[in-house]
């Protein structure tokens, strides 16, 4: 009996049990792939059912939020400006208002 000439030979004896092995390897790549595509939902599912459980915020709502704080922070220190801004104002015209007022409040 010859090498391959067991129930391989119609394929081409060596070339066909490596052609059976392709397939099987082929098949069970298929089948590590599928597998692994369930696990990383099964994951992913867990990691958001804990993050519901644990009240966590995502990280794309954490950097909205942080945005609107700084435009906020922006904001307010424009305002703070603006207000001092304004108090110097109101203080230079009210200082020659004092002076004039000032020795009359002295004679009364």
């Amino acid at each position: 009996m010859a090498i391959g000439s067991e129930g391989g030979e119609g394929r081409g004896g060596k070339r066909g049990i490596f052609d059976d092995l392709a397939g099987m390897a082929g098949g069970a790549f298929s089948v590590m792939a599928a597998v692994r595509a369930e696990a990383e939902a099964m994951a992913r599912a867990q990691t958001e059912a804990m993050v519901q459980r644990l009240d966590l915020v995502r990280r794309e709502d954490l950097d909205a939020a942080l945005e609107v704080a700084r435009r906020a922070r922006e904001q307010a220190e424009a305002l703070a400006g603006r207000v001092a801004e304004l108090e110097a104002r109101v203080a230079a015209l009210e200082a020659p208002r004092d002076e004039v007022a000032g020795p009359d409040e002295d004679r009364a």
